[in-house]
């Protein structure tokens, strides 16, 4: 009795035993077909975020959070840098590094980043270390001419732990026979996996002076990688270290080297929101159409309401009102029943394996074998406002439909 005539009426034609069965049956499907597009875009978002977050979390373990080099010419005053880098509360770990393109021969061949490095450092900046599959990155000693190995490369390569390969890098130097490139045999010592095929296929590693040496650098080296404790401040951090230091230097972080990679991710996750959003739209279609009939079969009701002196602004409330309803409840499931699926996905997944017999992530063909998720709670307001929104403007041309009804007209043959 408190609440104002449209509301009251609209929520008593929400509860109200319809004569046409099928408009019940249309309202419903319209409270499922909202709820499911809710859900699906819910659980959805939350596995590729979850993605996103897996792969990037797999790719900062070995990519250094903030890079500082210099302009073309090996970088001499690197171990100052470091020191000023390690004074700066914000960098967890600094390290030198010597990386250069180059050819691998084994039982095939395959090109490689090839990156020098200190082990003792290098393990102050990833986690290369950990993830030596097969043995050790100690096993990288100035002038052993050790090479350690991604898994993918190792496998590609035709080699093992123990085998000797040849690098051939594009430096060329003049000999009485012409200008040769330098080649060099080295020993694989280990093979690491990151799970990640950027570094697994790609990446080799050697000592830092074993490269220098074969470059003929001196003590230069490519430049100096940074561990963060915030990587969020990684572009700061490495401007206020290049502004520090003396002469021109080029700084990156891992947002800026990564950049068409974290595009793509989000452009993906964008498209796949829109796309998804359809099944929102099609539960609002079928609100327009339950409320149209809704409508048709309230003709008599409409007309009395206005000779009672409801306005055809109130008589447009109504429907308003009772559409919107329909469409909060459907989306009020909808978050549930996607909140509810994203926290049990994994649960879930492991049953239709036991039950099917079957492997819906095989370790051999994907690093991530899992579904990771990551429910964040804009997308779920995001969500729940589109759904809203959706609902809302379905509503408003039956709505405005029922507000041009003929009192006199609708009354004629009741």
């Amino acid at each position: 009795m408190f609440k104002p005539i449209p509301v009251a009426i609209g929520l008593r034609y929400l509860r109200a035993k319809r004569r046409n069965g099928f408009i019940s049956f249309i309202s419903l499907a319209s409270i499922l077909g909202i709820a499911l597009g809710v859900a699906a875009l819910i659980t959805t978002l939350a596995v590729m975020t979850g993605f996103q977050r897996e792969i990037r979390d797999r790719m900062l373990q070995m990519a250094a959070h903030a890079t500082v080099s210099s302009h073309g010419e090996p970088m001499a005053g690197w171990q100052a840098a470091i020191d000023t880098a390690i004074a700066d509360p914000r960098v967890a770990g600094a390290a030198p590094y010597v990386e250069k393109e180059a050819l691998l021969n084994g039982t095939r061949q395959q090109p490689a980043f090839i990156r020098g490095v200190v082990p003792p450092d290098e393990r102050e900046v990833s986690v290369l270390g950990d993830k030596m599959v097969v043995g050790e990155l100690e096993s990288l000693q100035q002038g052993s001419f050790n090479i350690v190995l991604g898994r993918e490369l190792a496998q590609w390569l035709g080699v093992s732990a123990g085998d000797d390969l040849i690098m051939t890098i594009a430096d060329f130097r003049s000999t009485p026979v012409g200008a040769l490139p330098q080649v060099k045999r080295f020993h694989v010592s280990g093979i690491f996996e990151v799970g990640y095929n950027e570094y697994d296929r790609n990446m080799a590693f050697v000592h830092m002076a074993d490269m220098q040496r074969l470059l003929r650098i001196g003590e230069g080296v490519t430049g100096v990688r940074l561990k963060l404790h915030d990587m969020d401040q990684s572009w700061e951090v490495a401007r206020d270290l290049a502004v520090k230091l003396d002469g021109p230097y080029s700084v990156s972080d891992w947002t800026t080297e990564n950049a068409n990679m974290f595009r793509a991710l989000t452009m993906e996750k964008t498209l796949m929101a829109i796309l998804l959003s359809l099944i929102i739209a099609m539960g609002a279609f079928n609100l327009v159409s339950s409320q149209v009939m809704l409508v048709t079969d309230k003709q008599a009701d409409i007309a009395i309401l206005r000779t009672l002196g409801l306005t055809p602004r109130g008589v447009m409330q109504v429907f308003i009102v009772q559409g919107s309803l329909i469409g909060t409840v459907g989306t009020l499931l909808g978050v549930i029943g996607g909140i509810v699926l994203t926290l049990n996905l994994e649960s879930i997944l492991f049953a239709i394996e036991k039950v099917f017999g079957v492997t819906l992530l095989p370790e051999d063909v994907y690093y991530i074998t899992g579904l990771p998720t990551e429910l964040k709670p804009s997308d779920v307001i995001a969500i729940s406002l589109v759904a809203l929104a959706m609902a809302f403007l379905a509503t408003i041309y039956p709505a405005w439909r029922a507000a041009r009804t003929p009192p006199a007209e609708a009354l004629r043959y009741e």
